[in-house]
């Protein structure tokens, strides 16, 4: 887990230095191990390194293979690197390194373009062919790790956050139009290509960008999931084994994949206590187990410590709970909206970056229970949407269920100056082609898979990515494993979606997790002060969205915002989140970035 940054000229000058020391000083808190560059005519790279695959030198990055004129620099990990190198070694390629870092150059070497198709695990990085003076990009299938661009005449630029690329210079902040509605309508997610910004962009999960020194790009979408039944279909005991087995496999992989000990965020739901019921099975004792809990809201509790020390007492973890009052968490607000490579809204951010500063104290390396409610059905919206009258499009039966914002609450959010901007709704536009594409049995599969590889790429993937990175903290999501992943999409929607959802995960868990926790209403980490927002909260907001800079910025109409600060309790999007929050999230943010 790395940071990575480049620069390749189109216009026979050399890169600058300078703007890559600048993007690896902005992204030193993803690597801080060791850093590194490279440079070679058009090309420049540099690399922040977190240690956790072959801790020594021989790992260190930018990686340079002279035998094959390939260099490299990589962010994430590759589970099963340890088949690959033997399937490399096979064909007669020699190893100076014992790591998964290598083992990309070598399959980039022998199968080109179509290594990716081999890789399993989340990765983003960029490999330079001195040989034929290209440069290659390529992203993981589930964007669980990023790569912001930004490209002009001169040159292309790229790194591991948005804010590195503003801070090596010469990339505009100003909002793009597009993103902005994307971000304010689906609780802060822009899918890619995308970005808040007009000048950068995000190369799209499972795909790869390859680009000469003429500026030349070729650029290709390298896998699709299929949500469509098996022929002859298998019957209900033969789907759960296939998950069971998948599921081992996933979490067996991602523990293995590490020369450090390897921890679990244990949120006390049923995906966490899973991971940790499977680690455990698998005969792995003492593990690192993690929680965290705030102060109670009148209308909700803060923690649910109840749930996660019963599965910490069950399987004798060694288990670290943090309950953090409001004052601590109101102090680390700013920081944890400047730790956010693009602005998000989750209202549990912020334990997540809580979380991650008192962990990094033990472990360097977590598994976490994201993806599960995506693959497995476990949101309540997903048997609204699927209860929706049929003779609505699909468009209809998702929007008023997920939407934030209708188009014309965006319109009325916005002052003039910016509603000239806004054009019709690209939202819809962009949602509607794919809740109708093919490879999909039915709408509810269409939405699972929409879920699985677009909508959550910007929000839970990339809030636990920015959030345990900005303590250089490596968390691994074994739920969004490619295998599991193929194998749910072939589930029934009404098998997942039965007994309020992830039905294949309770069966499983069923017999190794106490009852309690299988049935328990959903869980999480929870942070109620910033859903009921008082006191120091809601004065934190206020002062973000009447400071001089929001007022010049012009982006909000100001009877809108006064409608939501005078009623700080009574706005909420369909899916809960506080809409005053939301406001005041990108505008902080903002104020951070250009400052």
């Amino acid at each position: 887990m790395c940071g990575i940054c480049g620069e390749l000229r189109f216009d026979h000058q050399l890169p600058d230095e300078n703007a890559l020391a600048r993007m690896l000083d902005a992204l030193k808190r993803r690597g801080p191990d060791s850093g590194g560059q490279f440079m070679e005519g058009a090309l420049a790279f540099g690399h922040r390194r977190l240690s956790i695959i072959d801790l020594s030198s021989h790992a260190n990055q930018p990686m340079r293979d002279t035998e094959l004129g390939l260099t490299l620099v990589f962010n994430g990990v590759i589970y099963n690197y340890r088949e690959l190198r033997c399937e490399l070694a096979a064909r007669g390629y020699r190893f100076f390194s014992e790591g998964d870092t290598e083992v990309i150059l070598k399959a980039y070497h022998a199968w080109g373009r179509d290594c990716l198709a081999h890789l399993d695990g989340m990765f983003a990085f960029a490999l330079w062919d001195a040989r034929t003076q290209r440069l290659f990009l390529a992203r993981d299938r589930f964007g669980m790790k990023p790569l912001y661009l930004t490209r002009d005449a001169k040159r292309l630029r790229f790194a591991s956050s948005l804010p590195a690329l503003l801070a090596a210079g010469g990339v505009s902040d100003e909002l793009d139009p597009v993103g902005l509605q994307f971000q304010f309508t689906l609780h802060g997610s822009v899918p890619a290509p995308h970005t808040i910004f007009a000048q950068v962009k995000k190369l799209p999960p499972a795909s790869w960008l390859e680009i000469d020194t003429d500026g030349k790009t070729r650029e290709a979408c390298y896998w699709h999931l299929k949500t469509c039944r098996p022929t002859p279909e298998p019957d209900t005991a033969e789907y759960l084994a296939l998950i069971r087995e998948r599921l081992q496999a996933a979490v067996q992989s991602h523990l293995l994949a590490a020369d450090v000990p390897v921890g679990v965020l244990l949120s006390g739901g049923l995906d966490s206590s899973l991971l940790v019921a499977l680690l455990a099975e698998q005969g792995r004792r003492d593990i690192p187990t993690f929680s965290i809990g705030f102060s109670d809201q009148p209308e909700e509790r803060g923690n649910e410590f109840q749930y996660s020390d019963a599965v910490a007492r069950h399987f004798g973890t060694q288990h670290h709970r943090y309950l953090m009052s409001d004052a601590e968490m109101l102090d680390n607000l700013p920081d944890a909206i400047a730790a956010m490579s693009e602005p998000m809204f989750s209202q549990d951010n912020v334990a997540f970056y809580l979380l991650a500063r008192e962990v990094k104290k033990e472990v360097k390396a977590v598994l976490s229970g994201q993806g599960a409610d995506e693959v497995f059905g476990g949101y309540y919206w997903y048997p609204q949407m699927a209860a929706a009258a049929e003779t609505l499009s699909p468009l209809e039966r998702f929007a008023p269920r997920y939407f934030d914002r209708s188009h014309a609450e965006y319109l009325a959010m916005l002052t003039p100056k910016w509603r000239a901007k806004t054009g019709s709704d690209p939202v819809s536009a962009f949602i509607a082609p794919r809740l109708a594409a093919p490879d999909a049995d039915t709408f509810i599969d269409n939405v699972l898979r929409l879920d699985a590889t677009t909508l959550i790429v910007d929000d839970p993937v990339k809030r636990v990515d920015n959030m345990t990175m900005a303590f250089g903290l490596e968390a691994r999501v074994p739920f969004l494993d490619r295998a599991l992943v193929e194998a749910a999409m072939t589930l029934p929607p009404a098998l997942r979606l039965s007994e309020g959802g992830k039905f294949p995960l309770k069966r499983i868990a069923r017999g190794l997790l106490p009852d309690a926790v299988i049935d328990r209403p959903k869980g999480y980490f929870p942070t109620p002060a910033l859903k009921y927002l008082r006191g120091g909260f809601l004065e934190f907001i206020r002062a973000t969205l009447t400071a001089p800079a929001c007022r010049e910025r012009g982006l909000y109409n100001p009877a809108y915002v006064e409608k939501l600060l005078a009623e700080p309790l009574s706005h909420f999007t369909p899916l809960q989140g506080n809409k005053l929050w939301h406001l005041a999230a990108l505008e902080h943010w903002l104020q951070t970035v250009k400052a």
